[in-house]
């Protein structure tokens, strides 16, 4: 058997057990690895073999696609990044010879998110000039992480938090997830800065929590202490403390400098 029908022999294995409705994702994780292997015998990367065949770019930018996908279900952000990263260059190295996949702009669309949820902004961006203007004014999938972009530019986190039910993939949820995770911190990170004490319900409302055990597993990780009286009290490890500015020091030193300055002129 040649070395590429071994590699679509595997291929075919992967794309049977991804397909699957009880899809093994350790085993799907061992044949990524296999064909991994098999396809640096071939081409892999576009650019180790300008002459690779249309089989060989399609089977290898196949196996990446699943890549990408394992690693969000398996919650493996690193190898997502590293299958992302592969696989942009089939998608547009060679987009003029291979027909464009299915999977294209909803995992661009994805990577899109992802850098956002990571504060990678000039990064994404720069992803963004990659694609034509038509998709990136029409496609769904482009679509949803540039509102993301809009809104978190604007500080409107309602509208971040109601764009988490209406995502246009079931795998644009572990990145809306860990954005939404960034945000809370922020917007807790204010609460402590502006209240001595605030009501849990209010806390719940401010921080857009749905159930108490959540509220209580944040309380928990900021060290907020809740009261009999349904309040939370910020300890003063959270509550920080503000240092007096250092008036006298500053006028000495501005002083020392206007006769420094005198002395120059």
């Amino acid at each position: 058997m040649s070395k590429i029908s071994e590699v679509a022999a595997l291929s075919k294995q992967l794309k049977s057990e991804w397909n699957s409705s009880h899809r093994n994702l350790s085993k799907c994780e061992k044949l990524l690895t296999d064909l991994k292997l098999q396809l640096t015998n071939l081409i892999f990367l576009p650019t180790s073999n300008i002459t690779a065949s249309k089989q060989e770019l399609l089977l290898a930018r196949d196996v990446l696609e699943i890549g990408v996908q394992w690693a969000i279900e398996a919650n493996n952000i690193p190898a997502f990044e590293r299958y992302m990263a592969q696989l942009k260059c089939y998608y547009f190295d060679y987009q003029n010879q291979l027909e464009e996949s299915t999977y294209k702009y909803q995992l661009l669309g994805l990577n899109l998110l992802f850098l956002l949820s990571q504060n990678r902004v000039a990064e994404f961006h720069t992803e963004l000039e990659l694609l034509p203007t038509e998709h990136i004014q029409n496609d769904v999938y482009i679509r949803h992480p540039l509102s993301i972009e809009q809104y978190l530019m604007e500080g409107s986190y309602n509208k971040i938090f109601l764009a988490k039910g209406n995502v246009p993939a079931k795998s644009y949820n572990l990145f809306m997830d860990i954005l939404l995770d960034t945000i809370r911190g922020e917007i807790a990170a204010c609460l402590e800065s502006a209240f001595e004490k605030i009501s849990a319900k209010d806390a719940a409302r401010m921080l857009y929590l749905q159930s108490e055990e959540s509220l209580k597993n944040l309380a928990a990780k900021k060290n907020w202490k809740l009261g009999v009286d349904r309040f939370f009290y910020f300890t003063p490890e959270v509550k920080k403390t503000h240092e007096p500015i250092p008036s006298v020091e500053l006028a000495e030193q501005a002083i020392e400098y206007a006769r420094e300055l005198e002395m120059i002129v």
